[in-house]
């Protein structure tokens, strides 16, 4: 005899009833404002802003990967000097918030007034420029974004450069393989497989931080937004145009994410790294041998 599930079915039909009341009241609600909604929707500044959304996410992430890779294997060296600098740098750009460090950057000229390269502990100066010429809004919330980045990148990488087997590295380098080869073509390749979801998910966490920058006028779409709605006082109209483009952005952010998860998730059809080297190892073992006897 089937199982009915009647309380699945009721469960369902009381979700979509609710989630069909709240669209039918935003739709029919004259607070909104649908009509500034579609006005602004495409507006150029709202491009603007939102092409400034984009770039700003895609370099933060990419110095963030780059970084983190390097501070990850600075934070696994089995030199002190260099784990506890990598430690301390996790420690501090981790333990802060975001806001707070983009306000840091964006108000630098505060702390220093001229940024100057010369040799320490003397007056002498090679280079020298105003530090609010150099570190514009824009570039202090790409710094603040990145370094942000870099320290949660590194603890990603570092958990997935760690999921691999310590004998993988033993058989590389039985072959004859530098640490740092063996970094770059045994152990990131399979890491990848672990470090791609999450990494996956700071991506589009990275997007919806960009709205942060608003509060020193970094030109993105937020801060674009706010330009207008204090302007016009649409408040409600041009929130809902921001949360229309954030969700179409994260949408086709999560394509390629689906893509790489499947990439490098999906290795049943192939044999392990570990399988090849172990070969190899044997092999190698056995000519010598031979070479011997």
């Amino acid at each position: 005899m089937p199982v009915r599930h009647y309380g699945r079915w009721a469960a369902t039909a009381l979700v979509l009833l609710a989630t069909a009341g709240l669209l039918w009241s935003l739709a029919k609600n004259p607070n909104v404002d649908w009509p500034t909604v579609g006005h602004y929707l495409f507006h150029p500044l709202v491009w603007q802003g939102m092409w400034t959304t984009v770039w700003l996410t895609a370099a933060a992430m990419v110095l963030g990967l780059l970084g983190g890779t390097v501070v990850a294997v600075m934070r696994l060296s089995p030199n002190p000097a260099m784990s506890g600098i990598a430690g301390a740098f996790i420690w501090i750009f981790r333990g802060t918030p975001a806001l707070i460090q983009i306000i840091f950057w964006g108000y630098l000229a505060a702390l220093y007034q001229n940024l100057s390269i010369g040799v320490p502990f003397t007056h002498i100066t090679f280079f020298s420029i105003p530090t609010n010429d150099l570190i514009t809004p824009t570039m202090a919330a790409l710094l603040a974004l990145g370094l942000n980045e870099v320290a949660y990148a590194a603890e990603v990488i570092r958990g997935g450069i760690r999921s691999i087997d310590n004998g993988q590295s033993e058989a590389a380098q039985s072959l004859g393989m530098t640490p740092l080869l063996t970094m770059r073509r045994i152990i990131l390749p399979q890491a990848m497989r672990v470090i791609i979801p999450p990494m996956g998910n700071d991506t589009v966490t990275m997007l919806k931080t960009t709205a942060l920058v608003s509060v020193i006028a970094g030109h993105d779409l937020m801060s674009n937004i706010q330009d207008v709605y204090a302007q016009n006082y649409k408040v409600v109209p041009l929130l809902f145009v921001a949360g229309i483009w954030y969700l179409v952005l994260v949408s086709l952010l999560s394509v390629p994410q689906r893509w790489l998860e499947r990439r490098y998730g999906d290795t049943s059809d192939r044999p392990s790294t570990w399988r090849r080297l172990t070969g190899l190892t044997l092999a190698r073992s056995r000519g010598a041998k031979e070479r011997t006897s």
